[in-house]
Formats: structure tokens, sequence, C-alpha cells
């Protein structure tokens, strides 16, 4: 049994996707619906552009979903069926792409959604108010005693539990950075903060969900072709309408990615395939379940290595 996952933002990287554009039609179709759906020649930033203005949230969502969708299609084109998987799952905007890839949504109303998100996150909060910190050696639960215990009306929660040992806390800067000091005394290994322009996935995201709220309200969500572990629930969905209101759940929830993992390996899935840009989901999956066998699909090479193995 196998299950595709789908990167978030942080797997940005200049140039991905452009050897599958080069070498399936399907996937350079994919780019330019992309472009096409946001007036925006978004796949020459993402072949020629630069890294900082990539890695706006705005520009890196659709960007993003856009190279997973071309791997995917990369993958069809050579015989693949996609439903054929057990489970999808996508970290925060990756569940997007997933739900792109099972036919929930349209690539169009995909990235219209991503902008309206990536817009909305960066615009929830001002620039210097919030912040995000990866505390590594602590358990999930440790981590979000310690932010809870944070007072003065600030907001920090454990925004990501991403692997037995990496935890990403989010919310105001100073209570970010008190939690970081309690995780340190705590026992932490490390605890940094990280170069993020917005506190993603905490109460302070407010604003952001409400956008989404009304932006899915004008969307019609199939049921997915394969059952999505969605983030905040850690185990499968595939009621659209169920999953419209997991999807603005998600903007200020938890990130809960490691029961994600957990989730699937106890359903019988052996092996992953992370499907995009980046190795950082495979490495968190490794880190969760070592029986668990990790492939990445991203260019021509690793297109045809998957269709060995999926075959």
């Amino acid at each position: 049994m196998h299950a595709f996952l789908f990167p978030g933002q942080g797997a940005q990287t200049i140039g991905m996707g452009k050897d599958l554009a080069e070498n399936f039609s399907v996937s350079k179709d994919v780019f330019e619906e992309v472009n096409d759906a946001l007036e925006q020649d978004l796949s020459s930033l993402i072949w020629d552009g630069d890294i900082d203005t990539l890695t706006l949230t705005e520009n890196a969502q659709p960007a993003l979903m856009a190279t997973s969708i071309a791997a995917v299609k990369a993958l069809e084109s050579e015989g693949i069926e996609f439903n054929q998987a057990s489970f999808i799952a996508g970290h925060s905007l990756g569940e997007y792409s997933a739900l792109c890839a099972a036919g929930s949504l349209n690539i169009h109303d995909t990235a219209k959604l991503l902008r309206i998100r990536g817009k909305a996150m960066q615009d929830a909060v001002p620039i210097g108010i919030g912040a995000m910190a990866a505390i590594l050696g602590l358990d999930f639960n440790t981590v979000n005693k310690i932010a809870k215990s944070i007072g003065n009306d600030q907001v920090c929660q454990a925004a990501n539990d991403n692997d037995p040992g990496q935890v990403v806390i989010s919310g105001h800067k100073e209570a970010v950075e008190q939690t970081i000091e309690l995780a340190k005394a705590a026992g932490a290994k490390r605890a940094i903060l990280l170069p993020v322009s917005a506190p993603f996935h905490c109460a302070l995201m407010q604003p952001a969900a409400d956008a989404m709220s009304e932006a899915l309200d004008g969307i019609d969500l199939e049921s997915p072709s394969v059952p999505l572990v969605a983030n905040v629930k850690a185990s499968q969905e595939t009621n659209g309408s169920i999953i419209k209101e997991l999807l603005i759940e998600q903007v200020t929830g938890s990130v809960r990615w490691r029961e994600s993992i957990e989730y699937i390996s106890l359903h019988g899935v052996t092996d992953v395939f992370e499907i995009g840009a980046g190795k950082a989901l495979s490495g968190m999956v490794r880190r969760i379940d070592r029986e668990i066998n990790v492939n990445q699909v991203f260019d021509t090479n690793s297109v045809n290595a998957a269709v060995l193995k999926l075959k």
C-alpha cells in the first residue's frame, strides 16, 4: 500500500518543476493553467526569478502546488492511476495540492484559492508582531504545555507537530521568545526562530481563516478520489463539505503531521511518495516510522523511478 504526500511552504527553490515542464507536455500545461488563473507569469518566476520574490507567501503557495501537480500529471501520463493510492496528505498548503491531485478541486480554482490564502495569511498580522520557532528534542505535548503557560494575553501555540523531535510554535513574537527560553530550560536540544514572514497556524491567523471561509464558500469541492488524511484531525476524510470546514480550521489549527503518518502506517501503508519540491516530508517520515519506504517525485528521473515501483 502506498500514499502520496504533498509538501508545504519552505520547499520552494528556483527551477523547481522546470525539468518536468520540458519533458512532459501535461506538466507544462499545468504551469500554463496556473499562469492563466493568476494572470501572472508565475512559471518564469519559479524557473528564472529570485528566491526572495518566490518565497513571498502569495507566490510560494501556488508555485509549490503547480510543481506538485506537474509531477502528478507526469506520473499519470506514464500510466500511474492516482486513485490506486490508499491515502493522500499534504503539509499545510500541501493539503490543497493533494485535493487538486485527487480531483476535489481543479487547477484554476486551487491556484486562485492559494493566492487568496497566501495574501490573507501575510496580511493577518503586521510584520514584526508575530514569529515562529522550531523546538528540537521535546515532544508535542511538552511543547504545547509550555506554550500555553505563557500569559499576558499573548498567543503562543504548538503549530506543527512535524516528527517526534521537532515541534514548531507560532504566535506573538514576545511569547514565542519566552517559550524558546522555557523549552531550553526543559531540555530542548535546540530552539530557534524561523525566517518566516507571519505566525502561521495559530489564533492570530483568524482573519485569514475568515478570508478562506468566504473564498471556499463559492467553490464546489468534490469528494477526493483518495481519502485525505487531514492536518487538523490526523485521520481520513472523504466528504467534500467536511473537508471545506477542515481547510478553514487548518489556518489557525495545528498541522498534526506526526500523527497523520502514524495513522497511514497503522492502516497498512508501506511506501510514501513525496510529490513536488524538496525532501522535508521524507525526512520527517523517516524520523516518525523507519519501516516506511520514502521516495521523491520531482523530475524526469524520479518520475521514471516511481513508475517502476508503482506499476
